[in-house]
């Protein structure tokens, strides 16, 4: 093993500048922990000439970042690009062929390639290393991966979206609409341009979709969740849930069943006691339900530069102390299929919010559509004063325990009757 760890970065953003500093700072503390010398000696960039918060001179800058993974200057290859295809994936391909460890906080990468990444490490015998790309720094990956080894995993869930995660917490805290805050969060740069990978709940299903793969040892697979938004969620929603004792949050959820592994990300209302609703504004969290450990939350920052940057130099260290793990936790050819899965009946029930037009024989016909699929009805709760004849008014279903397909085939028929003026808002609760 050389003295010196020769690391190639591309991607100077913000999370590249933060590694390069964080490596700098930390020089000597990580010489002593890993028995070895990290040195940044090459870097790529869209611009070379662009001011950056750290200093490269001493690296030998490529415009091309897949010539920068061939060069024999380097010995790990970071990856902080973005992306699932194009120069992220060129540069991680051709650094793994030329037997180069790769460190990537690329999570749509993985979701895309992890299977095919994970083969071409293997065959190299070289590491693929992704603390990084889920829940920043959040050691979940090490934790599922090699902390929890001796566990059965039954469950993972958490928030995993700072964006769905601060503007759910500032629609409750300042009652401000979905528009208001997510205007905000694009001001702050929490939110882009375009925010729909992150407000559709895609962003999260590519998270999810690795930890399903480290917690039940399965081939990644996103197209097997179900995706929910926060879109539609309105400010009526936030304060009917903080009425009956909830918080709306964004959850990825991946859970052992009968049938298979299901994996959902949807909003849900959790209790306002429970651990993960203390959980506001841009910070993520993950619980992990397992036997020996019942049940276990790490919570933390789960994006921004200084905190990706953590979980990147962790991956750096590793391997320059020279650990190897699978990247998912097993050989390839031992991870498992996965195949979508329906939802299961959900213990915990359903909020329904649906605007009910104000006639004689409204709810009758509600209760009837709703019996014959057999839903039970916790509570009927009418929102807002009776207007003119013929108006509409918000009206309020909690559901005992009963199954999605049920409660999507009610409401359905009750649209087509014309009892309702739009699609009903559906929200699954969790209790304790």
């Amino acid at each position: 093993m050389s003295e010196i760890l020769r690391v190639g970065i591309a991607g100077l953003g913000t999370v590249g500048a933060a590694v390069a500093r964080l490596l700098h700072r930390q020089a000597e503390a990580l010489t002593a922990r890993t028995g070895r010398r990290i040195v940044v000696t090459g870097v790529s960039a869209r611009y070379q000439a662009k001011k950056r918060d750290a200093d490269f001179s001493g690296a030998e800058f490529f415009a091309d970042p897949v010539k920068l993974a061939a060069s024999e200057s380097i010995d790990l290859f970071v990856e902080l690009i973005g992306g699932s295809e194009g120069p992220a994936r060129a540069s991680v391909e051709t650094a793994l062929a030329h037997g180069k460890s790769v460190v990537t906080a690329n999570k749509a990468l993985l979701a895309a390639h992890g299977l095919h990444l994970t083969q071409l490490a293997e065959e190299k015998r070289v590491a693929l290393s992704f603390e990084a790309s889920v829940a920043g720094g959040i050691p979940i990956v090490k934790t599922l991966r090699e902390g929890l080894a001796g566990n059965s995993i039954e469950r993972v869930y958490g928030i995993l979206n700072g964006t769905c995660n601060y503007i759910l917490s500032r629609m409750e805290r300042e009652q401000l609409s979905f528009e208001e805050c997510l205007t905000e969060a694009q001001r702050l740069g929490y939110a882009e341009a375009d925010p729909t990978f992150d407000i559709g709940g895609f962003d999260t299903a590519h998270k999810l979709a690795i930890l399903t793969s480290l917690a039940f040892g399965a081939r990644i697979s996103p197209e097997s969740i179900d995706i929910e938004g926060i879109e539609r969620v309105s400010l009526a929603d936030i304060e009917a849930a903080d009425e009956l004792g909830f918080r709306i949050k964004l959850l990825g959820v991946a859970q052992r069943t009968a049938d298979g592994i299901e994996q959902r990300v949807h909003p849900t209302m959790v209790s306002k006691n429970s651990a993960i609703a203390q959980v506001m504004g841009v910070l993520n969290a993950v619980t992990i339900d397992a036997d020996a450990i019942h049940e276990l939350t790490l919570v933390g920052p789960g994006a921004g530069g200084d905190a990706t940057a953590s979980a990147v130099v962790a991956d750096i260290a590793d391997i320059a102390k020279g650990v190897r793990s699978a990247p998912f936790g097993l050989p390839s050819g031992q991870l498992t299929e996965l195949k979508r899965t329906p939802m299961r009946r959900h213990e915990g029930g359903y909020y329904i919010r649906m605007s009910v037009k104000d006639v004689a024989g409204a709810f009758a016909k509600i209760a009837t559509r709703m019996a014959e699929r057999k839903i039970s009805l916790e509570s009927i709760m009418q929102r807002g004063k009776r207007g003119a004849p013929g108006a509409c008014v918000d009206v309020i279903l909690i559901t005992h325990a009963t199954s999605e397909h049920l409660v999507r085939e009610a409401l359905e028929l009750i649209f087509e009757d014309g009892t309702i003026v739009s699609r009903a808002q559906v929200i699954r609760i969790e209790r304790e």
